[in-house]
């Protein structure tokens, strides 16, 4: 590496199983891999553990590190497992059980048993304030401050340590939230204050409330650990400044983190998209499948035109982990990502019937799969794909990890004697459930946007990706699966070439005839200036930033908005054209005679971070040893175990074509093909396999 000050990127990705980190110089596209155990009782240990190891191993020094970029399912888990601050809510006077009402609607229509999500705030936190305001913002009960000051000091003393603050109609007229909130600050210092207004200024009141009171439950945490890690990352003498990953797949510096930290709940997954348009960038694919799969979890992102899907919505903590409606709402700006099955240390299991499960109880980094020798007992997916020859015990994480592959056979062995099947039947079956699933899961979501998986090439990042791709891309039909440079890390590439970006949302319930367009670019405006107070704190280049202007909008009497993309300037008819254009994409008609009105209007603004762009560069092994030998690995499609070639990934020169089968090793990841395809390295270090 150079020794010109600060040119380094550092990317951090915190994830259940192993962190990943990754060097990078912008100047030469050069880049060090490294991937650290999670260390789940104190995430920032293991991060700082990897940050020496990855500097050693890069031959860099600290102060070689011009900016830091980091990613953590920290406040996720902190949501899943309820270990967020003590927090209480403030709301309007006969709106204290909004969180416990919801939307009325059951996730599972006759489950008599049924668990609805737990509220984070219990009912004796939940406080209400002498206020009301109408939905246009007009003031139809004046607020009593001293009254909620007192709420709010019985509160204190009870031990709160956070406080949302939600008001109804306050996206319409955030003026008694403000007031309420700066005589809370002036009195209490050192309780944490969200504001509605701040964090989610939208119509609905269960869903602005549910994020609102998420962001304050992990507030606190966010300060204290992005505060702690800020100067952990100064006493190894890194200079360069903390930017934190957000779930709408942009970058945003530490200050902003810390004020809305719920804008963070989906930040590792949204990397990967985002590694998965760049990689597909660099292929020259337009349609990507993103597939991400670690070591806990399995997602999908469609990327359409060289950029990931984004929505407007997500589901956080959910009670059952693939049904919509079971878990807390966030009204964010979110990558739209498909959770589609397990990761690597999700556990197989015999259910109640006698059949074959595979998760969602994952081994997590601790004790982790059985082949991981720290204690684990039970069969994973990771040890399935040992057994079956996908992966080498010699050769994991590049060899700087020891397997105990008795512990594997130890595991399935149990395994099999429950299903009273062959060991070697049950690894497969673990391996396979787990592909159906992801296919399944992807072949419904796919469908429900419009789109055919065919049309599509899967491109596979994480540790467990590219092993599992070729078989899930099989079972959709897709014929072109592509293995980027560093997959195994690819969430924390994705990161450290992540943009800047802000969304910001406003109220705007109009109707489309007759409505004041220069009100609405006036709004537009008051947002972009918004957006780049934040994005100047970035170091970001406004100058070549990109705007989107969109509006939430529908027919008048519908119950849900669609989001549509804003002409300039703004007519009335161009709006309309506009709006019916994405409704008949959606739903091929319109009705009749529908009145249209807008509800929102959304602003979108990114600009290029420093040192992101560029290539990437991987270490190069001689051409003359590129392959490693043979070994047994069962491919199902032919039913049996073939001997095949295994190749070192980083020995590989571009054009170079393999027929598959064929097993691909570098040290973060496995690409599996199989027969009847062709493999070849493009350009930019991705090997692109197609089925013949």
């Amino acid at each position: 590496m150079s020794t010109v000050a600060a040119p380094l990127s550092l990317g951090i990705d915190i994830g259940g199983t192993f962190t990943d980190l990754v060097i990078h110089d912008p100047r030469d596209g050069r880049a060090v891999i490294w991937k650290e155990s999670t260390t789940p009782d104190d995430p920032a240990r293991g991060a700082l553990d990897g940050t020496r190891k990855v500097l050693e191993k890069a031959g860099a020094r600290p102060e070689q590190v011009g900016r830091v970029v980091h990613a953590t399912t920290l406040f996720t888990n902190a949501l899943i497992e309820r270990k967020g601050a003590k927090t209480g809510l403030l709301t309007t006077a006969g709106f204290r059980d909004v969180l416990e009402i919801g939307r009325e609607r059951k996730y599972e229509l006759y489950d008599l048993f049924i668990e609805m999500p737990k509220a984070l705030v219990p009912r004796p936190w939940r406080r209400e304030a002498m206020e009301r305001l109408a939905a246009d913002g007009t003031v139809e009960k004046p607020l009593d401050v001293d009254a909620a000051l007192a709420e709010v000091a019985e509160l204190v003393e009870q031990g709160v340590e956070s406080l949302a603050i939600c008001f109804l109609h306050s996206y319409a007229n955030a003026a008694h939230e403000r007031a309420i909130g700066a005589a809370i600050a002036e009195r209490y210092q050192n309780l944490s204050i969200s504001l509605s207004s701040d964090v989610s200024p939208e119509i609905r009141e269960y869903l602005r409330a549910s994020t609102t009171v998420a962001n304050a439950y992990i507030r606190p945490l966010a300060e204290v650990y992005l505060e702690r890690l800020e100067q952990a990352l100064r006493a190894e003498g890194i200079p360069g400044g903390l930017f934190l990953m957000l779930s709408n797949g942009g970058l945003t510096h530490v200050s902003e983190a810390k004020r809305v930290p719920v804008q963070l709940l989906e930040s590792g997954p949204a990397a990967g998209a985002l590694a998965g348009a760049w990689f597909g960038r660099n292929a020259g694919l337009e349609r990507v499948l993103a597939f991400d799969m670690g070591g806990t979890t399995a997602k999908l992102a469609l990327v359409d035109d060289g950029e990931p899907l984004v929505a407007y919505g997500f589901e956080a903590a959910r009670e059952k982990r693939f049904l919509r409606g079971s878990g807390l709402p966030m009204q964010i700006a979110t990558v739209e990502l498909i959770e589609i099955g397990a990761g690597g240390g999700s556990i197989a299991h015999r259910s109640d019937l006698g059949t074959l499960n595979v998760g969602p109880e994952s081994s997590g980094a601790q004790p982790g799969p059985a082949c991981y020798g720290r204690g684990g007992t039970n069969a994973t997916v990771t040890d399935a794909d040992l057994t079956l020859g996908y992966l080498n015990a010699d050769f994991f994480l590049g060899g700087a990890m020891r397997i105990d592959r008795t512990a594997t056979d130890k595991a399935f062995g149990a395994l099999a004697l429950a299903l009273q099947v062959e060991p070697s039947r049950a690894a497969f079956g673990v391996h396979d459930v787990v592909n159906e699933n992801m296919a399944g899961a992807a072949r419904v979501a796919i469908a429900e946007r419009g789109r055919i998986p065919s049309e599509y090439a899967l491109l596979a990042t994480g540790g467990a990706g590219p092993v599992h791709a070729w078989h899930v891309a099989r079972k959709l039909g897709v014929k072109r699966v592509v293995c980027p440079p560093g997959a195994g890390a690819g969430s924390t590439i994705g990161m450290l070439m992540a943009p800047a970006r802000v969304d910001r949302v406003a109220s705007f319930t109009l109707p489309l005839a007759g409505a004041d367009m220069t009100a609405a670019e006036d709004m537009f405006a008051a947002l972009e200036r918004e957006s780049l107070d934040v994005l100047r704190l970035t170091g970001a280049d406004i100058e070549s930033r990109t705007v989107k202007r969109l509006a939430d909008m529908r027919y008048i009497g519908q119950g849900s908005e669609i989001t549509v993309t804003m002409p300039s300037p703004l007519t009335e008819a161009r709006v309309r054209a506009a709006f019916e254009d994405s409704y008949k994409a959606l739903f091929a008609r319109t009705p009749p005679g529908a009145a249209i009105q807008f509800v929102a209007i959304r602003l979108s603004v990114t600009a290029p971070m420093p040192g992101t762009g560029g290539k990437l560069e991987l270490p190069r092994h001689s051409s003359a040893n590129a392959e490693k030998g043979m070994r047994p690995v069962f491919f199902p499609d032919e039913s049996k175990t073939i001997q095949t070639r295994v190749w070192d990934r980083y020995a590989l020169t571009p054009g170079a074509k393999i027929d598959g089968p064929a097993v691909f090793e570098e040290d973060e990841s496995t690409f599996i093909v199989g027969p009847n395809a062709t493999a070849r390295l493009l350009d930019d270090g991705s090997i692109l396999a197609e089925a013949n």
